[in-house]
């Protein structure tokens, strides 16, 4: 009766994950460039050599291989020796390549993924200021595959390159979350509840058919655990119960078609499991402060 889904690709493609990636920086003997915050997730991974990254007084050894994201708008520093005086990036990447210290015996490729206006609380405030993904790891394969073929696009430049990036860099974010999840998975929310073998069934269950008349007795016989079980831990993991949250991703997708004028209220209503346009203006205000045409108001150009 209900298709399990993947609550991590619903969210992406709610909150409209967008890529773009720039030519790089080749480095090389002592070098150091400080990057400005910046509202996007900015991403570097490390094709060529080694080198160290500051973030927020943490440093992190990259490798060969390693790549990361940073999630947050925060200043971060590259370089051989972080005694080094450092070099503003805007300098360096004004005419396109980045070029810091003598040589060429490291390269990062370097990108960013911009998404829309719900992100931050959906998705990225469940992340760590750092997303670290270390290039050794066997785990990491796929990651590794995507970013060998976006330096093939970037570097060789055939028809349709930057499309084809974009579209590898969506596949290697994805890959590079699951890692996240499984290696280091959160202590609490819905990231957290993907990795767990109770929560994560029941959070497919909801995604699959959020329209569906849930309740916490159904999803916990589906998770073959008891009724009780299910409504403690999915609290404990999610930091809310099963049905809240149902309301909250009902609220979410009903918002998504209100910002893309798609269709009438009543009809949305009934998209996302409401039987009447009232009951969902009446949840729609207590989560958001605002009915749903005027939320469509607010939104709509």
């Amino acid at each position: 009766m209900s298709v399990h889904a993947d609550p991590l690709e619903d969210v992406l493609a709610l909150v409209g994950a967008s890529s773009s990636f720039s030519a790089g920086l080749v480095a090389g003997g002592d070098w150091a460039v400080s990057f400005a915050p910046t509202p996007a997730v900015k991403f570097n991974a490390v094709r060529r050599g080694r080198c160290l990254l500051l973030v927020a007084d943490v440093t992190y050894e990259l490798n060969p291989g390693d790549c990361f994201l940073l999630t947050r708008p925060v200043a971060f520093t590259l370089a051989s020796d972080l005694t080094w005086p450092t070099i503003p990036a805007a300098v360096i990447f004004a005419g396109g390549t980045g070029r810091a210290g003598t040589g060429d015996d490291v390269f990062l490729l370097g990108g960013r993924f911009d998404f829309g206006e719900r992100a931050r609380e959906l998705l990225l405030d469940a992340l760590p200021p750092v997303v670290h993904v270390p290039g050794a790891s066997p785990s990491a394969a796929t990651v590794r595959w995507a970013l060998e073929q976006i330096e093939t696009e970037m570097r060789e430049r055939p028809l349709g390159a930057a499309l084809v990036a974009e579209h590898l860099a969506l596949v290697m974010l994805i890959h590079v979350l699951r890692l996240h999840v499984s290696l280091a998975p959160p202590d609490s929310g819905w990231l957290a509840g993907l990795a767990d073998p109770v929560v994560g069934p029941a959070l497919r269950l909801l995604h699959g058919e959020p329209a569906y008349a849930w309740t916490v007795a159904e999803l916990a016989s589906r998770a073959s655990v008891s009724r009780s079980t299910m409504a403690a831990r999915f609290r404990r993991v999610v930091g809310q119960g099963p049905l809240e949250y149902l309301t909250r991703w009902r609220i979410e997708l009903a918002a998504a078609r209100l910002r893309r004028d798609d269709g009438t209220v009543a009809a949305i209503a009934r998209s996302v499991g409401y039987g009447s346009e009232s009951a969902l203006s009446n949840a729609f205000k207590r989560l958001t402060g605002l009915s749903p045409r005027a939320y469509r108001a607010s939104r709509t150009p």
